[in-house]
C-alpha cells in the first residue's frame, strides 16, 4: 500500500463534541447546535472512537467512546432507538429509522468485540444487543437489515447467528429478484449508502460460511465498483437524481460517506479473495479525500481535521458536518488497520 500525503489533525473532532454527543451540523468548520444531535451520527462516532483509540492510544478518544455510548443508552426506549434530538436534549421522535437503528446495532457490535477496549464498554453494547436483539424482526427495509448484519457479524455469541441468517436472506432474494443482464444490484436505482448492502452479505457469508452469498456480495460489489469507478477516479452516485436502472447515474452531491462505506467494501474483499484490485479500489476511496476526484479538491480541511460536506456542481460543501467528519475518519482509521496488519503479516512470512 502506497504512503498518502493525508493530513491528521483531529481538532473539529472534539469542537463538534460536547457533553452529550456529536453535533448533527456544522457552519462551515464551526458546530451548528441548531439541528441538535442525531442517534445516526452518534452510533457512527462511536464506531470512529473505538478505532481512534486503537490505533492512537489516546486517551480522549476512550472518553469519546464512553460519550457516544451513553447517547445510545437514551436512545434506546426499550423497543427502538430513538433518532433526532434537539439542543435541549428532548427526541424529536418516538422512533427511529431502520437506518438508525441497524448503525446503531453496528457500532454496538464493534465495541462489544473490541479487545482494547474496557469490560465496561463492551459490557454495556452486550447489554443493549441483547435487549434489541429480537427487535430486528421488525426491520423492513433492506439498508437497515444490512447495517443489522454488519453489528451482528461482529458480535461474538450464538444468539446472533440465527438473526444473521434471518436478516441476510431477504438481501440475497432482493439481489435475485433485481439483477438481470448487466445491472446486478439489490434494488432497480443505486441511492445513499450502497456498499453496506455487498459488505453486509459478505461479512454474513463469512460468519455462516455460505458461499452463494458471498459470492453475490462480490459480484454486487463488482457492479457497484464498475459504476463508481472512472478511470481511476472514484466518483460516487449523487444524490441529486441517483442512478435508477436504464439511466445514467447522477453525478453530484457526492456524499463523504460513500467513500467510507466503498473503501469498507473493498478492503473485507480484499482479504476474502486476495484481489489486488480491491485494495486498489480502496486506496483510491481513501485518495477521493485528498483530492483525487471529480473536483480535483482535498475535502479535509488542514486546520481542523474535518471534511467538507460532498462535492456539488458548483465546487466544495463548505460546511463540516458529523457524518462527513466521522466518514473520514473511519476510512482513514480503517485503512491504517489495514496497512498494519498487512505489515504484520509481512514479519512473519519473513520470519
Amino acid at each position: 500500500m502506497e504512503k498518502l500525503n493525508l493530513p491528521k489533525d483531529n481538532t473539529h473532532i472534539f469542537r463538534m463534541t460536547d457533553d452529550t454527543g456529536i453535533f448533527q451540523h456544522a457552519k462551515y468548520s464551526v458546530p451548528d447546535p441548531t439541528h441538535g444531535y442525531t442517534t445516526d451520527d452518534n452510533a457512527r462516532a462511536l464506531i470512529m472512537a473505538a478505532l481512534l483509540y486503537e490505533i492512537e492510544e489516546d486517551p480522549r478518544y476512550l472518553d469519546l467512546a464512553y460519550r457516544y455510548l451513553q447517547f445510545l443508552l437514551h436512545a434506546w426506549d426499550g423497543d427502538w432507538f430513538r433518532n433526532f434530538m434537539n439542543y435541549q436534549r428532548s427526541f424529536l421522535e418516538e422512533r427511529g429509522s431502520d437506518d438508525c437503528f441497524g448503525r446503531s446495532i453496528w457500532s454496538l457490535g464493534i465495541v462489544s468485540s473490541a479487545a482494547h477496549l474496557p469490560s465496561g464498554l463492551r459490557k454495556t453494547a452486550v447489554h443493549l444487543l441483547e435487549e434489541a436483539l429480537a427487535k430486528c424482526r421488525k426491520l423492513r427495509y433492506i439498508r437497515g437489515k444490512a447495517y443489522t448484519l454488519l453489528g451482528l457479524c461482529k458480535w461474538d455469541s450464538p444468539q446472533a447467528e440465527k438473526y444473521i441468517e434471518f436478516l441476510a436472506s431477504p438481501l440475497a432474494e432482493a439481489l435475485a429478484k433485481n439483477a438481470r443482464g448487466d445491472w446486478f444490484w439489490f434494488e432497480d436505482e443505486l441511492t445513499y449508502c450502497n456498499a453496506v448492502l455487498p459488505l453486509a452479505l459478505l461479512e454474513a457469508g463469512c460468519v455462516l460460511n455460505n458461499k452463494d452469498w458471498l459470492s453475490a456480495g462480490k459480484k454486487s460489489l463488482d457492479f457497484l465498483l464498475k459504476t463508481t469507478f472512472r478511470n481511476g477516479v472514484f466518483w460516487p452516485v449523487g444524490c441529486k437524481g441517483w442512478f435508477k436502472k436504464g439511466g445514467v447515474p447522477a453525478r453530484f452531491d457526492q456524499q463523504p460517506v460513500e467513500a467510507c462505506e466503498t473503501l469498507i467494501a473493498c478492503l473485507q474483499a480484499y482479504e476474502l479473495t486476495g484481489n489486488l484490485s480491491y485494495r486498489a479500489a480502496a486506496e483510491d476511496c481513501l485518495a477521493w479525500y485528498a483530492g483525487k476526484n471529480s473536483a480535483g479538491i482535498s475535502l479535509i480541511d488542514p486546520e481542523t481535521g474535518g471534511c467538507r460536506d460532498g462535492i456539488t456542481t458548483d465546487g466544495l460543501n463548505e460546511n463540516q458536518g458529523a457524518e462527513s467528519l466521522i466518514s473520514w475518519h473511519i476510512a482513514r482509521s480503517t485503512w491504517e488497520k489495514a496497512k498494519s496488519k498487512l505489515r504484520k503479516e509481512a514479519k512473519k512470512v519473513s520470519v
